[in-house]
């Protein structure tokens, strides 16, 4: 869910591609070849780190790298997707404990605004949906490269990260060590020029 901000990350970063190569466009984020992620990392306890990732998600950016201000990100995550390579973790992080799946099926991210801050670099700004809240949200992006690829399609690669409070989002954590209370969320992917 954390991870559709990633998405936003994405579409942030492709308003950083050099004006010489980018094209005003529809990009389409790459899952089926698994070159897109959607990740998260949080203290397990304060002791160490559990890692996991969402794997059903979709979304698209539209890049004009003469009107940056145009440009825009939309992804969608399917919450029930998490693995966290523990199923029995996994229920217990789907139900209504935490992520309540069952009742916020999807999570969501939608961009208002992006700020380059170097020649690759930026922060770019939406709304991310979580658990039935709604919260605006900055993380920081970068372009990893862009060109054709060796099958005559044009892609644009990006990676951010940022954390979240989770109880920003309606998750009560008060009965986990303050370790807990945060999520780093973790996004990179490529998109397809259509």
């Amino acid at each position: 869910m954390l991870k559709k901000t990633a998405v936003a990350t994405a579409i942030a970063a492709a308003s950083l591609v050099p004006l010489s190569q980018a094209q005003a466009d529809t990009y389409v984020i790459d899952t089926e070849g698994q070159h897109a992620f959607v990740q998260f990392k949080i203290s397990h306890l304060g002791f160490s780190r559990l890692l996991g990732s969402f794997e059903d998600f979709s979304g698209e950016f539209y890049y004009d790298p003469e009107n940056l201000q145009d440009s825009s990100l939309e992804m969608e995550v399917q919450v029930d997707s998490l693995n966290s390579n523990h199923a029995e973790r996994d229920r217990h992080i789907l139900s209504d404990d935490f992520l309540n799946a069952g009742e916020y099926p999807t999570a969501s991210f939608t961009s208002t605004g992006f700020d380059p801050t170097g020649d690759n670099e930026g922060v770019v700004t939406g709304d991310l949906t979580l658990h039935g809240e709604t919260q605006e949200i900055e993380m920081p992006v970068e372009l990893i490269g862009e060109g054709e690829d060796p099958w005559g399609n044009y892609r644009a690669g990006f990676e951010g990260s940022t954390m979240l409070t989770l109880s920003d989002f309606g998750i009560d954590m008060s009965a986990f060590p303050e370790a807990m209370h945060e999520l780093e969320l973790y996004v990179t992917f490529e998109g397809v020029r259509q």
